[in-house]
């Protein structure tokens, strides 16, 4: 099933872009095949194994269920519909965790954790604390308030410099605040749809570097990095390999610690752009992209 609905996001972005190319607004990049791993695991089986029945009953635990993200679930979209939403929501499902594929993912994750380094651990506990959120731009008294803004910038900052500031691209900064609303709608409005446990709730073998609270797929991680990465590439059109290297670290970064399987990364990547591409085609999206667009001329 993983396999079938999967491609049918890919296949269905390629429409979105097909179609854009009929229209007066431009299209975005095509999106890029699996590589690595996670195209060597997406072959494998998503069904369930009868054998193993009983494990495809294991769900994230409603005492772990988290009010504010079951809040942003139900915020208001900034460039997507409600309906955009649900059809997205309902587009994507992941491996049964009796699965041949899940089995390969928990091995692959089990093999990271015993090559994890000292330097590594370093790095991938850095990358999780970053992440934009909305409520804390609300108030410039937040606590978060400047934090926040940097880390709304911290693939720019990445590869180009530090110069990449929301004070220096203000009207890239208004694009970026609307994609992530809709992205952190989209990412807790899959997560509650699905509920799938976390990687190390499934095999108790796996220590993970953080406890999350809230469901694994799809990773929201991963699904902030790749639109971000894929904005920021239309942007920066000379620059494409490089913002998708950093969203392709981030979403490693969840593996090596153990937090999330490569197809909640994998399903992530796909998702963000299809958000993109649906985005795309509105004018509210259009107007906010070229004023940002005209600061990087």
């Amino acid at each position: 099933m993983f396999k079938k609905i999967t491609s049918y996001l890919f296949f269905w972005s390629i429409s979105i872009v097909a179609f854009a190319q009929n229209s007066p607004i431009s299209t975005i990049h095509p999106i890029e095949p699996a590589k690595n791993h996670y195209k060597t695991l997406q072959n494998l089986s998503s069904l369930p194994n009868n054998q193993l029945e009983a494990i495809d009953t294991l769900a994230f635990p409603p005492s772990m269920y988290n009010s504010y993200a079951l809040a942003m679930s139900q915020s208001i979209p900034y460039y997507l519909t409600d309906n955009q939403f649900d059809f997205l929501k309902k587009s994507v499902a992941f491996p049964a965790n009796s699965s041949a594929q899940t089995r390969a993912e928990l091995g692959f994750l089990y093999d990271l954790q015993n090559k994890r380094t000292p330097k590594q651990v370093e790095r991938v506990m850095q990358l999780a604390k970053i992440g934009y959120w909305p409520v804390a731009d609300i108030l410039s008294s937040h606590p978060f308030y400047k934090e926040n803004l940097k880390h709304l910038f911290f693939e720019c900052q990445e590869v180009i410099g530090d110069h990449c500031t929301a004070m220096n691209y203000p009207h890239t900064a208004k694009l970026l605040k609307g994609i992530m609303t809709d992205m952190r709608k989209m990412e807790f409005s899959v997560k509650y749809h699905l509920l799938r446990a976390r990687p190390y709730e499934v095999d108790k073998r796996l220590k993970p570097l953080q406890v999350m609270g809230s469901p694994s797929f799809a990773s929201g991680h991963t699904l902030w990095a790749y639109i971000q990465a894929y904005t920021f590439s239309e942007l920066m059109p000379n620059k494409r390999a490089d913002f998708l290297a950093i969203a392709y670290e981030l979403g490693l970064s969840r593996e090596i610690m153990a937090v999330h399987y490569p197809s909640d990364e994998e399903t992530a990547r796909q998702l963000a752009h299809s958000m993109l591409a649906l985005m795309w085609q509105t004018e509210k999206f259009q107007n906010d992209f070229q004023k940002a667009q005209a600061e990087w001329k």
